[in-house]
């Protein structure tokens, strides 16, 4: 999926490049048989439990100058590594998000945060302003927009937090011959309200399920209720699948403790019942 998001970035390059060789009658070349250079620069590398550093300063959605450790400290956090005037993959991927906490029971604000930040360092305050008020309305719950921040800021604050969260993209030329448009994977992170990377979604498509749990799990259960925290206990985050699989040894260990349970329960009540019965006929036994 990851590889599919990537293409869909420069594709039109390479496609454009490959049509020329095409109606020029070039022969075509050997298949390379290692991944190409480029591909290797925009991948994504989860960086798991690793600490993000919150010093670094942006600007937000107001172009007031804010931190990064900002936005944690009591909550967890859902970080995207975006540009917002992309025409094709950020879109997709900022779509997907906003479907897939559109069907949480979890507020932005409130239970956690979600933060975007552009990899475009020519982006502006006005511009991060436009696309939250696109994708505010799109999302539909005005009482959680606060929840929701849109940062721009400076190439080395940017480097420095792509390169800590494991996110790599390489500036592209543009139709207009300027440095406009940026190769890059997709996306998201859950973040523990310490700055620590907790799970990575790769993709422009979310699941609810997935996420939810992983705002759970990266709350340390300070959010959701005790089904939720049960469920966290039966399921468990792959990071080779970027996903959370069921752990069925789990769920024998939970039947076994739930069986002990239960057969010692009713050994206790059988056993005073048979006590304060015994106590009763000799009661009668000494009156009569």
């Amino acid at each position: 999926m990851v590889l599919a998001a990537v293409l869909v970035c420069f594709g039109s390059v390479s496609m454009a490049h490959g049509q020329g060789q095409f109606f020029g009658y070039e022969k075509p070349g050997t298949p390379a048989d290692q991944q190409p250079l480029l591909l290797k620069k925009i991948s994504v590398q989860q960086k798991l439990n690793t600490q993000l550093p919150l010093n670094l300063e942006f600007r937000d959605e107001t172009g007031k100058v804010v931190h990064l450790g900002d936005y944690f400290g009591k909550k967890p956090v859902i970080l995207s590594l975006v540009y917002y005037q992309c025409k094709i993959l950020c879109p997709e991927e900022i779509d997907g998000l906003v479907g897939a906490l559109e069907m949480l029971k979890f507020n932005p604000g409130r239970d956690f945060d979600v933060v975007l930040v552009s990899i475009d360092a020519t982006e502006t305050p006005e511009i991060a302003a436009r696309e939250k008020a696109f994708y505010m309305k799109r999302y539909g719950r005005p009482q959680d927009v606060g929840g929701w921040h849109f940062l721009t800021g400076q190439e080395p604050a940017i480097r420095a937090l792509a390169g800590t969260v494991g996110f790599g993209y390489v500036p592209m030329q543009g139709p207009d011959g300027k440095m406009t448009q940026f190769a890059h994977a997709s996306a998201v992170e859950l973040v523990t309200p310490e700055g620590r990377l907790a799970q990575y979604y790769l993709g422009v498509e979310f699941s609810p399920k997935d996420l939810q749990l992983g705002l759970v799990e990266a709350s340390h259960g300070t959010i959701g209720s005790v089904v939720d925290n049960l469920l966290t206990y039966c399921y468990q985050y792959d990071p080779a699948m970027n996903r959370h699989t069921l752990m069925y040894i789990r769920i024998f260990q939970a039947g076994w403790i739930l069986t002990v349970l239960a057969l010692g329960t009713f050994m206790v009540v059988n056993f005073r019942r048979d006590i304060r019965e015994a106590r009763q006929q000799k009661t009668q036994w000494v009156n009569g």
